[in-house]
């Protein structure tokens, strides 16, 4: 299933709201580059996928804005 992503700019993050919960990517713009620092999906949403479609989707906007990557979040390190 795909998820309807919204980025939050202003927040520095992106996410999926289901069922009234939030799942989270959360960066730092550190200059030219970009640290995807958190990801979080609450118990009762994973297994869906959420958190793979937020990595991607966030990497995909890095890569059109044009800045370098790093990833504190062990999880979107295994897309790097």
């Amino acid at each position: 299933m795909r998820y309807a992503i919204e980025h939050q700019p202003e927040l520095q993050r992106f996410r999926i709201v289901q069922q009234g919960e939030e799942a989270l990517l959360e960066y730092q713009l550190l200059g030219d580059s970009v640290d995807f620092w958190r990801t979080y999906v609450p118990d009762a949403l994973r297994g869906q996928g959420m958190a793979e479609q937020l990595v991607r989707h966030g990497l995909a906007w890095a890569e059109q804005q044009q800045l370098a990557v790093q990833a504190s979040c062990w999880y979107v390190q295994k897309f790097l």
